[in-house]
């Protein structure tokens, strides 16, 4: 039984452990790094061309910090910023680990030599507007073409598919980058066990990030054989 949680109950089961300054992004950014060398080595090896898609909150964030890790290991990482901010920490570290930025224009031409797309445009915080709106959803229009390639890039999604509401799993604007992996932190997602978003979450992989104890008190919004 996979026991889904709202946005709400995530931030809430969060909060304390975040204000106790407990390194919930590092641990999450450390799992979606993991799911990527996974992929990786499936498709011919360590090291490997990611691209990350970041989103101004901290989805964008979690993704910084995995490229980081991964341009450590010798990946190639580039960075394509798409909100109207970037993580600054999470983009320090992702540079100052080797990875370089793209242009909006080379998105789309980078990501046909990449390997991973990691999918970290928005997050749970996405709840009452949860569609990708103006560049980001733009290039991601502009990318869906390219994964029905043979040779098409994976996807991880970073704790959900940008534009999947992630309470009820719908899906308002189809400009959606369906995952073949989603990395989900501290309790699965409502939105990824139901609806059309559960068709997009690819495999749903549950990291732990110390916030589980505090999902298992209170009553799920979902429960899915």
């Amino acid at each position: 039984m996979r026991l889904g949680y709202t946005a709400q109950q995530v931030r809430d089961a969060e909060a304390p452990h975040l204000a106790a300054g407990e390194p919930l992004m590092a641990r999450a950014a450390a799992a979606v790094a993991a799911a990527v060398r996974d992929l990786l080595a499936v498709r011919g090896g360590v090291p490997g061309r990611v691209l990350l898609l970041v989103g101004s909150g901290n989805n964008g964030g979690d993704a910084l910090f995995a490229g980081a890790e991964l341009a450590g290991g010798g990946c190639r990482v580039t960075v394509a910023e798409l909100g109207s901010r970037t993580h600054e920490a999470g983009l320090a570290a992702a540079l100052d680990a080797g990875s370089r930025t793209v242009s909006a224009s080379d998105i789309v031409a980078t990501a046909g030599d990449t390997d991973v797309i990691v999918d970290g445009i928005l997050g749970t915080g996405a709840v009452e507007s949860p569609a990708l709106r103006g560049v980001a959803r733009d290039i991601v229009a502009e990318l869906l073409p390219l994964l029905g390639r043979p040779d098409a890039p994976a996807v991880v999604a970073v704790d959900i598919p940008s534009g999947i509401h992630p309470d009820d799993g719908s899906v308002p604007e189809p400009a959606v980058l369906p995952a073949d992996v989603t990395v989900t932190f501290g309790g699965y997602k409502a939105g990824l066990l139901q609806g059309p978003g559960a068709r997009f979450a690819g495999d749903v992989r549950l990291a732990a990030i110390g916030i589980e104890d505090d999902l298992a008190a209170v009553e799920p919004a979902v429960r899915v054989p």
